[in-house]
This record gives structure tokens, C-alpha cells and sequence, in this order.
């Protein structure tokens, strides 16, 4: 029965595409009162970064955070190894280790067999095994869309914590995984994606950025994010925040997914990717970029790749060791430099 049923019917959006958009985030964030912030709150919103840190001894900080979705894809299995995976991934992009995870799963029973629902679940404790943790728990609803994610937890030493706020003018700035994910999944729902690119989709998008925890021990990697549904500009403009900088980038050094570099130039998009620009482009520059480049830029990643701000001089060991991780599209896409006012992200045409 479920192998008739489309998942991604369900749900008005899909993956990371579901996030609210980032200028109405930061204004529903805006209206709530200053709350409790003890000295063990190492990190807490004031960032935009991508968990919270709280030091339980010298030598270990908890990280904690949460992600949850509606389906990108139509296979449940699938689905619920993205929805691990991208979870996961903010555990990694602090530079810690996940320890545990508890699953959170809405679902319209009356729509959906208990069968499949358990395929999303199976899916997502296969990556949690992968990782090396156990599914201690979650939380179940009734929902009227499918909903699946975890609530994760890790650890790290206090002081190798990577925060957005890290990054330092003249760091050269390396990503993990290409960009396009949101385009492919546009095309998928709508019956125009190959078997080819649905296969690299899926490849992309479960694997984990363990080399996060390898990273974070690194003093030469002053900052790591991940990039998921605010694209990638959205999330470098985080950084770039944060640590006061501003942001230069060739779009020919970005790593992208060739069926979606075909996809965009055919005016494939996501609703979040005008949503995305709608909310920071005051503060991007646009040099001699094409529309279907736009796209790229600001087309929401769904278990995306680690954007990472590395000292200049280990920018090639730092690459190497993505490239012999089994991250083989990475690649360094820019340089930070001092900011002062205005524009915090530059992107050249080719």
C-alpha cells in the first residue's frame, strides 16, 4: 500500500523549504522578553547559530537542539533518513558529537498506514545507528501533514565550540556539500526529476557531516555553519553577523549539483528561495549574477553541506581533509574581510 502512496501530497512544502522565512523569524524572535542566561549558557540565540551550547564541567559542554520537517520525498524510508541526517548535522556544525536523539513524529493516522509511518521511523534510527546513538525517546502526534525530525543532543570541549561569532577577516571560507538540493526536490515533486538525480539527491542529503567533530578540534577553524533553508547566503550572512565581517565570493568557485545547475537555468525554484532573497537581499551584492544563479544562491538546502572559516594558511589541509572524509565536492568558495557598514556579501558573475 505504501509504495502507491506519495508523502510529499501531504504537505504544502518539503524539507528545509518549510522553514518560515528569515525576516519573519527574526521579527517573531524580536517580540520575546529577555529570558533566564546563566554564565553556563555558552551559547544561546543572540548568534543565529545552529544549537545551543551549556557547560556541564571544564571539559565538557552539552549541545542541544531540534529540526523537523515535512517530507522532501516520497519514499518514507527516505524521508526519514534526511530528516535524521539534517538534524544531526547541527550537533556536527558546532563541532561536536551527537550522544542521543529523541525522535519527533507527527503524522495524519487516518491517511497514512502504520506501516509506512514505521518506515519513517526505521529510517531515521538507520542513521541515528550510523551515527553511533540510540533513539531514546521522542514525542508523537496527530498531525494533519507528516512531520518527522529529532531533538539531539552531543558534546564537546568548552572551549572548541565553533560559534557563527568565530570567524575572522581574512579566513578563507570552505563548503562541504554542492548546492541545489531545493531545486532537485522542486523537480521531484512535480514528476520531472531522473533517476540519476534522484539517486544523488538522496546520496547528498543522508550523508552525515561527521567531520564536523574532526573539525571542531581544529584551532585553525574559527567558525562553522551548516547550510539548510535559508540557502546558502542566508546562512553565510549569519556568520558574516555574528563576527562582524563581510563576505566575498566567486559563483564560479561554488560546488554545485550539475541536474540542478540544468534545473535553474530552466527556472526551477522553490516559493522558500524568493522568500529567502526577500529577506536579506538589502544586504547582499549581486555582481554580473544571472537569475538562474540567484537561485542557487538562495535556494534552501536540505541537509546541506558545513560552510566552514578557516585560517588562510590551512585552508588546503583543512580541504584535504574534507576531501578524504568523502566529501568530495567541496571546495573553498570565498574570503572574509573586515566589515564596517553596508553590504556584508559580495558574489561575482562569471
Amino acid at each position: 500500500m505504501s509504495e502507491k502512496i506519495r508523502l510529499t501530497e501531504f504537505s504544502h512544502g518539503g524539507g528545509c523549504g518549510c522553514k518560515i522565512a528569515p525576516a519573519v523569524l527574526n521579527e517573531m524572535l524580536s517580540r520575546l522578553p529577555a529570558g533566564i542566561a546563566p554564565p553556563e549558557l555558552l551559547i544561546g540565540t543572540r548568534t543565529s547559530d545552529d544549537a545551543a551550547v551549556y557547560q556541564l564541567n571544564e571539559q565538557q559542554a552539552l549541545i542541544a537542539t531540534t529540526d523537523f520537517f515535512m517530507p522532501i520525498v516520497d519514499d518514507p524510508f527516505d524521508f526519514g533518513r534526511i530528516a535524521a541526517a539534517n538534524a544531526l548535522s547541527d550537533i556536527y556544525a558546532m563541532g561536536g558529537s551527537p550522544i542521543l536523539a529523541l525522535a519527533l513524529v507527527g503524522m495524519p493516522i487516518a491517511k497514512l498506514p502504520l506501516e509506512l509511518i514505521a518506515r519513517v521511523l526505521e529510517g531515521g534510527a538507520s542513521i541515528c545507528q550510523e551515527a553511533g546513538i540510540p533513539v531514546a525517546g521522542g514525542h508523537s502526534i496527530d498531525s494533519v501533514e507528516p512531520i518527522y525530525g529529532l531533538a539531539a543532543m552531543g558534546l564537546a570541549h568548552p572551549q572548541k565550540v565553533k560559534s557563527n561569532a568565530g570567524a575572522r577577516p581574512g579566513d578563507v571560507l570552505i563548503l562541504g556539500k554542492p548546492l541545489g538540493i531545493g531545486i532537485l526536490s522542486a523537480a521531484q515533486k512535480s514528476g520531472r526529476l531522473d533517476d540519476a538525480a534522484y539517486a544523488a539527491m538522496i546520496a547528498l542529503t543522508t550523508q552525515l557531516n561527521r567531520i564536523g567533530a574532526k573539525l571542531g578540534l581544529r584551532d585553525d577553524v574559527h567558525a562553522m555553519t551548516d547550510v539548510t533553508g535559508f540557502g546558502l547566503l542566508g546562512h553565510l550572512l549569519e556568520l558574516c553577523r555574528a563576527s562582524a565581517c563581510r563576505a566575498e565570493l566567486p559563483f564560479e568557485a561554488l560546488p554545485l549539483i550539475e541536474a540542478a545547475r540544468a534545473l535553474a537555468q530552466e527556472g526551477t525554484k522553490t516559493g522558500a528561495s524568493a522568500r529567502n532573497w526577500s529577506s536579506y537581499g538589502e544586504e547582499v551584492e549581486l555582481r554580473d549574477i544571472a537569475p538562474w544563479q540567484q537561485i542557487l544562491l538562495t535556494d534552501p538546502q536540505t541537509s546541506g553541506g558545513l560552510l566552514v572559516a578557516c585560517a588562510p594558511e590551512s585552508a588546503s589541509e583543512v580541504l584535504g581533509l574534507f576531501h578524504a572524509e568523502g566529501y568530495g565536492a567541496a571546495a573553498e568558495v570565498g574570503r572574509l574581510r573586515e566589515w564596517a557598514s553596508g553590504t556584508r556579501v559580495v558574489v561575482r558573475g562569471e
